[in-house]
């Protein structure tokens, strides 16, 4: 375990993991009424009680943490550590009965991802990514898969439409030289990277609460994620990853984007 990620930083993780699934299980496929934030996308109160549910924790138990969450804010963003919440990624599916979303909870040290839990509360399946562990999947280690080449990969992104532009461009060729490509599972993706079932997640216009826990949980499986760039992820990121199972994938891929 590294000196930034503490046992009791862990112990509040799944806490925070299993106060969010519970409140999660109760509205899954309730329905509920769904909601329009003012950028078009849903919500409805699962988000935003499973977010205060867990920021109440954080507050309980670090007082001086920091806090980033998708439905209510920031508090306290100039701390050393912040915890970054996103409490059902993949809304839409959510409130289509569809149990491909997630809970997102990321601990930052300076900005940097050194914590991360991917939680899929109906199927149960947890994912813990931290700095100086092997990420496990319900406890047990994973491991990503070897795939070097484009051309073998399994693909994956969240909708066709998250690229505009010269990002779409990009996007294309990395498209038209997979294997296969899928789209669909938001969070749920990455954790499929991290278990050795997908090779490759390229996505553009993500936020820090969508990115940051997904870190840590490829990172200590083996994999790699960057920004476009190759650069590492912080909570500064511009919000184009890539998620990588092999190194070699990652570069290759990075080779694509940019039309080499």
């Amino acid at each position: 375990m590294s000196e930034r990620v503490t046992a009791a930083h862990l112990a509040l993780a799944g806490a925070l993991a299993d106060k969010a699934a519970a409140t999660i299980r109760r509205y899954f496929r309730s329905g509920l009424t769904v909601e329009s934030k003012a950028d078009e996308t849903p919500v409805t109160v699962a988000d935003r009680e499973a977010e205060a549910e867990m920021r109440a924790l954080i507050e309980a138990r670090f007082p001086d943490h920091g806090v980033l969450g998708e439905e209510h804010g920031r508090t306290r963003p100039e701390a050393d550590y912040v915890w970054v919440l996103d409490p059902i990624d993949g809304t839409k599916s959510f409130i289509s009965g569809v149990p491909l979303f997630g809970t997102l909870i990321a601990l930052t040290f300076k900005g940097t991802p050194v914590l991360g839990v991917i939680d899929q509360p109906i199927l149960r399946e947890r994912w813990l990514g931290a700095e100086g562990r092997k990420t496990t999947l319900n406890g047990k280690p994973i491991a990503t898969r070897a795939c070097s080449t484009v051309g073998d990969a399994t693909l994956y992104a969240t909708a066709p439409d998250m690229f505009a532009g010269t990002d779409a461009q990009a996007f294309a060729r990395v498209r038209q030289g997979v294997k296969l490509a899928r789209y669909g599972a938001d969070c749920y993706a990455y954790g499929l990277l991290a278990a050795g079932f997908v090779d490759l997640v390229v996505e553009a216009g993500l936020k820090p609460y969508d990115y940051c826990a997904l870190v840590p949980v490829i990172e200590g499986a083996g994999g790699e994620m960057s920004d476009w760039a190759g650069e590492a992820l912080t909570l500064r990121s511009d919000g184009r990853v890539i998620a990588a199972g092999d190194p070699a994938l990652a570069a290759a891929t990075r080779s694509a984007l940019a039309g080499k």
